[in-house]
Order: C-alpha cells, then sequence, then structure tokens
C-alpha cells in the first residue's frame, strides 16, 4: 500500500510525530490536573511543570525509538544538548498562552470562563504544542542527532566480524601424519648363496 511506502520513507518524521502525541497527551494531562488543583491562579507555571515532565518522556522515546539510529555526540553531551532545546521549546510552548492571558487580557473577569478555557487551549496546548514541536525536530536533527548512521543497532553491532567478542579462534592444523615407509623385503626371501651351491651344475 502507499501509506506503507510514504511511512518507510518519512520513518523518523513518522516516529517523531507518535511521540509527539504521546507527549501531547502527558503534558494535557498533567497541565489539567495542576490548572484545576494547586495551581489553579498560575495556569502558565501549570503548562511549564507539565511541559518539563512530558520533555523527560521525550527524550527518552525519541532517543530510544525514533532517532535510534543518529547519535555522534557523547551520552552526557547528547542529553545537555536535547534538555538544552527543550528549554527553548518549553519557552516556545508557554510563550502564546502568556500572549493570550497577559497581553490579550482573555481572561475572567475581562472574558467569560468559556471563552478564557478555549483560548488557553488553542493558544497553549495547540499552537504552542505545533510551534515547539516544529522548532524540536529541527534542532534535535540539527545539534542533538546531528550523524544519521551515529548509532547503529546493538543487533547490527554484534554482527561485526570486527568486533572482539565474535572474533573466532583460528583452527589448529592437524599434523599430517606420518607416512610409514615401505618395510624392506625379509632377508629371508633372498636366495642363500648356499643353497646355489648345492645346486646341480654348479661348480
Amino acid at each position: 500500500m502507499w501509506v506503507t511506502g510514504l511511512l518507510r520513507r518519512h520513518d523518523e518524521s513518522a516516529k517523531f510525530v507518535v511521540v509527539g502525541g504521546i507527549c501531547f497527551v502527558a503534558t494535557a494531562v498533567i497541565n489539567y490536573a495542576l490548572k484545576l488543583t494547586v495551581l489553579h491562579a498560575k495556569p502558565v507555571t501549570a503548562l511549564a511543570i507539565a511541559t518539563i515532565i512530558a520533555t523527560v518522556l521525550s527524550y527518552v522515546l525519541n532517543r530510544e525509538w525514533s532517532f535510534r539510529r543518529r547519535g555522534g555526540r557523547e551520552r552526557h553531551h547528547e542529553a545537555g544538548l536535547f534538555f538544552a532545546v527543550s528549554a527553548v521549546g518549553v519557552g516556545l510552548t508557554v510563550l502564546p498562552l502568556a500572549v493570550s492571558r497577559y497581553v490579550l487580557l482573555l481572561r475572567v473577569p475581562d472574558v467569560g470562563r468559556p471563552v478564557q478555557e478555549i483560548a488557553d487551549f488553542v493558544s497553549g496546548m495547540i499552537l504552542g504544542t505545533l510551534i515547539a514541536m516544529g522548532f524540536r525536530w529541527w534542532a534535535f536533527r540539527r545539534f542533538v542527532f546531528p550523524h544519521p548512521e551515529g548509532r547503529a543497532p546493538a543487533r547490527e553491532k554484534q554482527q561485526k566480524p570486527d568486533e572482539p567478542a565474535t572474533r573466532q579462534k583460528p583452527e589448529k592444523r592437524l599434523k599430517p601424519e606420518k607416512r610409514l615407509k615401505p618395510e624392506s623385503p625379509n632377508k629371508t626371501d633372498k636366495p642363500d648363496k648356499r643353497e646355489k651351491a648345492t645346486e646341480p651344475g654348479a661348480r
């Protein structure tokens, strides 16, 4: 099917979108859990905390699944760049919500509660998430996982012939067996000179 071929050609991007969807759900659940309870008066803070938690999940899923072949950097360097890029992504996520709340004043009591909640969802959860996802997609491939084949899967590493663990010891050559020398004819088979002397006619 054409869908299968399309997914194979855009394997990384498809997986990145799936991971983004998972993290979007995680962000929404955590955001509204905080917003409707302990951070009722601080929606921007609630969204920022939810995004940070989802970022940790994003790092694990993207590194081990979406960009599992990419690499080229040491693990601590890679993790530092990932979270630096993600920090910028957090800022991009909450920026539209901050504009909606504190610049456009789409909040109670200036507007009704339904308008405020719709504006929060559209600006923070949809617009902010899309902007941050586009930035992370570019930055991850450009800075965090720059080399397309930087990390080969473990099963491919095991198949490399030059790995010390997979080297086979050369078989010891067996020494060729010594050839048996042909036995010399028995001395008894030789005619005895004394027998020849007794033959008739011998002088």
